[in-house]
Parts: structure tokens; C-alpha cells; sequence
């Protein structure tokens, strides 16, 4: 789902910055101050887990690739903010260093894959949480973040005049529709597996 360089149009790629920019100066500002000593550790083992698990692609038609994306469960720990922070910075690198998404289309990646997650997916979870058990909460939330994330990497190319919508929606929504299930999957089972070992982490204040 990384946008390369070229595959958005000016005027796109300029507005994805400036709402991204927005959104994480938000997190910046909500989070000074508020990390505590448990938080600063656990923000550094889920920026690897997301990064080694974003690894993993799989191809798309009209140029881009899907994998998982982690936000719904990176925001489930932390809380939306601190999430946010993690999950740019994850792809800060990957557009940096490995040239994984393009820098002029960065501000969309992190929008699409990231933000969408940390803040709508997180606080979709905490509303499905009141009515149902927090591990299927999370689960529905990271699959709702993975379609709604394609489907804005969609539209943003149809925008940018670089695939047609209809094609680029079918596409991306249809293998994410799937993908979704596996980040659902894999959310849940790590959500599980830290309730049985390590239950205080889930109380960590959400920040």
C-alpha cells in the first residue's frame, strides 16, 4: 500500500502533508510530557514489530503492494497519540532508509496506513469495547483501518489521475478486504497472548 514518488498529483500529495503535519504536531503536543518510564520501551518494541510485519508484501495491481499495517493494535496499547507517533516514525524510516513509499507521497502513507488506525481505528475500538470484549473490538477495528486505508490509497490515485477510481477502488479494496482478516487475526492473537502473560500492559495510561 506504500505510494511511490510520482503517482500522486501536486495538489494531492501538498494536501495529505498538511493534514498529516497537522495531526502529528497533535500527537507531539498531547504526548509532551505524558510518556512514563513503561511507555517510552513498549513504543520501541511495537515500532519493530510493525516494521518487521509490514515486511511482508503482498502485490496489488496499479503499481502499489498491501501487508499489514499494526495501528489498531500499536493505538490499543499506547492510546491514539503516542500510537501516532510510533507509527510515522516506522514509516519515516522505511521511505528514508529503504525506500519503501515515495517522500513526496510520505505524508499520504502516513496518513493511510497510520493515522487512519492510531486515532479512527483506536477510537472505534474503545466504542465497540463498551458492547463487546476488548480482543474483538480491536480485531474488527484493525480490519475496518485496513479497508478504510485502501480505500483512501484509492482514492488519492484516482485523484491524482494515476489509475482510474473505479479500478484502483476494486483493486485495493478487494485484497484488503482479505488482508484484513489476517491483520484482524494477527491483532487479536498478540492482544491475547499479552492479556494472559502480561495483563499491566493493557492497563498502561493511554496517552
Amino acid at each position: 500500500m506504500h505510494i511511490p514518488d510520482g503517482f500522486l498529483s501536486t495538489p494531492v500529495w501538498v494536501g495529505m502533508w498538511l493534514i498529516t503535519l497537522v495531526i502529528v504536531g497533535y500527537a507531539l503536543r498531547k504526548t509532551r510530557g505524558r510518556l512514563s518510564e513503561k511507555h517510552i520501551p513498549l513504543m520501541g518494541v511495537l515500532a519493530a514489530f510493525v516494521f518487521a510485519a509490514q515486511m511482508l508484501n503482498v502485490p496489488v495491481a496499479g503499481g502499489t503492494s498491501g501487508h499489514m499495517l499494526g495501528g489498531v493494535l500499536t493505538a490499543s496499547l499506547l492510546g491514539p497519540w503516542s500510537a501516532t507517533i510510533v507509527m510515522s516514525s516506522v514509516f519515516v524510516v522505511q521511505a528514508l532508509l529503504f525506500q519503501d513509499g515515495g517522500i513526496t507521497a510520505l505524508g499520504a502513507n502516513i496518513f493511510n496506513m497510520g493515522l487512519i488506525g492510531t486515532v479512527f481505528g483506536y477510537y472505534l475500538y474503545v466504542s465497540l469495547s463498551k458492547f463487546i470484549p476488548k480482543i474483538i473490538s480491536a480485531g474488527i477495528a484493525a480490519w475496518i483501518a485496513v479497508v478504510l486505508a485502501s480505500a483512501f490509497c484509492a482514492l488519492e490515485l484516482g485523484l491524482s489521475g494515476t489509475v482510474p477510481l473505479k479500478t484502483a477502488m476494486v483493486a485495493m479494496v478487494s485484497i484488503h478486504t482479505l488482508i484484513g482478516l489476517i491483520e484482524l487475526g494477527i491483532t487479536m492473537g498478540v492482544l491475547g497472548v499479552i492479556m494472559k502473560r502480561r495483563p499491566d500492559l493493557m492497563e498502561i495510561e493511554k496517552v
